[in-house]
């Protein structure tokens, strides 16, 4: 961005309502003029300033014509802004300073509105496009619809730029679909009218890249003996269980890019998070097996502490003397009991365990 240009705040008078209603008298003071000399160009007594001149009135005239083909100019100068919006002003190619508290202004009429990014509409919150569009284009990920008339004003509102879901590879290299809504507003108008091309595709993109270069950095799931932080020791950062991080390192990042651009990231926030289509049945799978493998584990424990809490008792109630061999047989049967996923059938045994 060029150094010279930094953001001004014009802070003038809103005589919008005055200008307009002065504006408005001279135009209809012009029309009857031009009715008035038209009339005595044509031979009638026309009595002006006391006196009666031919020459005088076809100046007059004149002036009338001119005023009423020109005089629609000066309405250009006015200006409305709401709550929440600015302009930002340029004369004859010059950056000449921004309008942005609410008002009715009235400015040079030949200050133009610069807005390069006024005709791109991005799917989000307070700048969704008209249905009525005339060409659309997709920009990574974000639906942008170009649209014959926009206003030239810029939003210092705080909107959601939430672009479609990314394929993007984990640290793992699992292809995962990630989507993030991002909260931003314009802080600097001048940067962000003269510092970019287009602040709202430049934040799109920038927001793209933020999201692969940080989802590459993390395992989906919980791994052992891998490093998320960069401190060179294992963590149990994951993209699933470690969501707000994983934000925060995103809106760390696009922040980082785009404020040189007169942006603000207020929030950053993960709307959508998924194996790929082609691996997610395998990856089920490999969840499952590891589940059960969990729940064999915690069966197993505790089977061998009811077994370990039966032999305790039948020791103190002396029931029953059980050499080792019997209390061996006597675990192996409690633990298929304990440790089977159907019901055990009994035997009855009428004989000796010999």
């Amino acid at each position: 961005m060029n150094e010279n240009v930094k953001e001004k705040i014009l802070n003038g008078p809103k005589n919008g309502m005055v200008m307009m209603c002065i504006t408005m008298c001279a135009y209809a003071a012009a029309i009857a003029l031009l009715v008035v000399t038209a009339i005595g160009l044509d031979g009638a007594a026309v009595l002006i300033s006391g006196a009666t001149s031919a020459g005088f009135n076809q100046f007059l005239f004149i002036l009338s014509c001119v005023y009423v083909a020109l005089g629609w100019i000066p309405f250009l100068g006015l200006k409305v802004l709401k709550p929440g919006e600015a302009l930002v002003l340029t004369l004859f190619g010059k950056y000449i300073g921004t309008l942005k508290e609410d008002g009715f202004y009235y400015v040079n009429p030949f200050c133009t509105a610069f807005n390069p990014a006024a005709d791109t509409k991005l799917g989000q919150s307070g700048d969704i496009a008209d249905k009525k569009m005339i060409a659309g284009v997709k920009i990574s990920g974000a639906d942008m619809e170009v649209s014959g008339s926009s206003s030239k004003k810029i939003s210092l509102k705080v909107m959601t730029l939430s672009n479609s879901k990314q394929k993007v590879n984990d640290l793992l290299g699992n292809p995962v679909e990630v989507a993030v809504a991002v909260m931003w507003r314009v802080t600097d108008t001048a940067k962000a009218v003269f510092a970019v091309d287009n602040y709202k595709e430049y934040l799109s993109l920038q927001s793209d890249t933020a999201v692969r270069n940080v989802v590459k950095l993390y395992p989906y799931d919980i791994t052992e003996n891998v490093d998320t932080t960069g401190d060179g020791k294992a963590d149990d950062g994951s993209l699933r269980g470690s969501t707000e991080v994983v934000a925060q390192r995103i809106k760390d990042e696009i922040q980082a890019k785009v404020l040189d651009a007169g942006i603000e990231i207020v929030d950053a926030r993960i709307t959508y998070l998924a194996y790929a289509p082609e691996i997610a049945a395998a990856m089920l799978q490999r969840q499952q097996a590891a589940a059960v493998v969990d729940a064999r584990k915690l069966i197993v424990d505790g089977a061998v502490g009811m077994v370990e809490l039966a032999l305790e008792r039948l020791n103190e109630k002396d029931l029953v003397e059980l050499d080792e061999e019997r209390k061996a047989a006597m675990v192996s049967n409690l633990l298929v009991v304990l440790c089977g996923n159907h019901d055990a059938q009994p035997v009855v045994n009428s004989g000796s365990l010999y």
